[in-house]
Parts: structure tokens; sequence; C-alpha cells
């Protein structure tokens, strides 16, 4: 039984890691049709503001952790509105392209900047010290991640499915162009709503260094993990993200706690058998 509560935990907080960074890949895939294999460069970047703030400029974990998302959010809206804009249109092939290629542009820029070490994020001694649940002491900084987690999918369903901001963006999904003739400015939409996804991107590299150490080869080195967060969750579903994230945690950490020699085999024998039975995902759009 404690075996079981410890994979439960752990793979609770892993899973709520992933969440977080795929999410925003989820978002620009499933609704505005765009493949962006850059979007690990975005928690690579906010990982590396943190590194530099926490251990360089000296600020406090809580001015580092916004800043640095903050500093993320500010590169990826021109990014946005200079790059991405200009291949919405575009076929799979020429998105994949132009997005692989600003990702090795990421890695070299972080590369020439700290080098390809890994980079550390200091943590408060508050979030060092240990939570008791009975069963196993869990640290408070694991306790954070599952909580922001939890306050991030609660965020996200009130703003896309109970303000004024949700209901703008499912219009401009639908029909772009019948959205603008209302009024709606769509570019505005999709840029705030890709800066939202790079931003949690942003959180969720800052607060998994711990289990997704940051370097300059970030994006490549969990790319896949990413999309199969994206491809089991379905395309554009935020709770079908939700869902996949926490279960690709939860097996993960069970495959290494139970058969650590065949941890990744089997978890990739798993992911393979499910997207052979279920090709759209939990709740992807019929559409996307």
């Amino acid at each position: 039984m404690t075996l079981l509560l410890n994979i439960a935990v752990d793979g609770v907080a892993y899973g709520m890691i992933l969440f977080m960074i795929a999410v925003g890949l989820s978002v620009t895939m499933g609704l505005m049709r765009v493949v962006n294999l850059a979007h690990g460069g975005f928690a690579l970047i906010g990982g590396t503001l943190a590194h530099w703030l926490g251990t360089e400029v000296g600020l406090p974990f809580a001015l580092v952790l916004l800043g640095a998302v903050a500093g993320t959010i500010v590169i990826a809206m021109p990014l946005e509105r200079l790059v991405y804009r200009r291949i919405y249109g575009f076929g799979e092939l020429q998105q994949v392209l132009a997005t692989i290629g600003l990702t090795f542009l990421m890695i070299a820029s972080v590369n020439l900047w700290q080098g390809s070490s890994l980079l550390s994020i200091t943590l408060p001694e508050g979030l060092n010290r240990s939570v008791d649940l009975g069963f196993r002491q869990l640290t408070a900084h694991r306790a954070l991640v599952i909580g922001v987690g939890a306050l991030v999918i609660l965020g996200l369903w009130l703003l896309l499915d109970r303000t004024r901001f949700g209901i703008r963006l499912r219009a401009a999904v639908d029909n772009r162009d019948t959205a603008s003739a209302l009024g709606i400015d769509t570019g505005r939409i999709y840029m705030l709503t890709f800066a939202l996804g790079a931003g949690l991107a942003a959180l969720g590299g800052i607060l998994g260094a711990e289990l997704l150490p940051i370097d300059a080869y970030y994006p490549l080195r969990y790319m896949v993990l990413f999309l199969i967060v994206v491809a089991i969750g379905g395309l554009g579903s935020i709770l079908g993200s939700f869902v996949a994230a926490l279960a690709i945690g939860m097996i993960e950490t069970a495959s290494r706690y139970l058969v650590p020699d065949m941890a990744t085999i089997t978890f990739f024998v798993l992911v393979i058998l499910f997207l052979g039975l279920r090709p759209r995902g939990l709740m992807g759009r019929a559409g996307a």
C-alpha cells in the first residue's frame, strides 16, 4: 500500500509538470493549427532566465519565478507576430521545418549565453523542507508543484469557458474570417493565447527543473514527451492534456519503481498500444 501511495504522489507531481508545459502545445496544435515543435524552447527560456536571475542577479525565488515567466512572455509575443503568424496557413511540413529551426536557434542562443551544462535553479529554504504525509516525507517544493498545477487547470477552465476572451478565442478558432467580420481582433487573440502557452511552459520548466533538468538541449531531450501528452490527451483538449499528463506521470513513475531496467521500453510500448487503439487521443477534436 505504501508503494502505491508513493507512486501516486510522485506520479501526480510529475504529471502536473508535464501538464503545465504541454498544455500550451495542445492549444497551439489543436486550436491554432500550428505544429509548434519549438514549444519546449519556451520552457528552456524560462528555466534559463530563472537560473540567471537567481544565481547571477541574486533575486529571491518569488521574483525569479515572476521575472522568468514574464521575460518568456515578452520574448514569445514578438515571435508569434513575426514568425508564427506567417506560418498559420502553411502545411505541416513547412511548420515543422520553421519551428524546428527556431528550436535550434533557441538552443544555440542559450548555449552561447550560459553554456551547455545543467542550469541550477536555487530554491528557498522553505521549499526544501519536508511535509509529513504519514506514509512518507514530501518536499514542500513538490507540494507546491501539485498545488500550482491544480490552480492552472482551474484557471484555464475559467478563462476559456467563463470569460469573454474564451468565447472570442473559440469563435476565432471555429471561423476566423467570420470572427474578424464581427469585430473580434483575431490577431490579438492568437498572440495572447500563444503568450499564455509560452508562459505556462516557462512556469512548468522552472518548477519542474528538479525532475526535468534544464540545459541548452532541453527542447530536444523532452520534445517527444510533450508531444505524447498532447497526442494522448487529444489535440485542443485542455482537460484531455491534464488527464493524459497525470496518466503518463503515473505510468512512467510506476515503471521506474517496479521495472527500472525496462521502464523506458514499458512506457513507449503502452503509448504505442494506446494510440493504436485511439489515434485521436482521449478527447481530441474531430476537426483537429
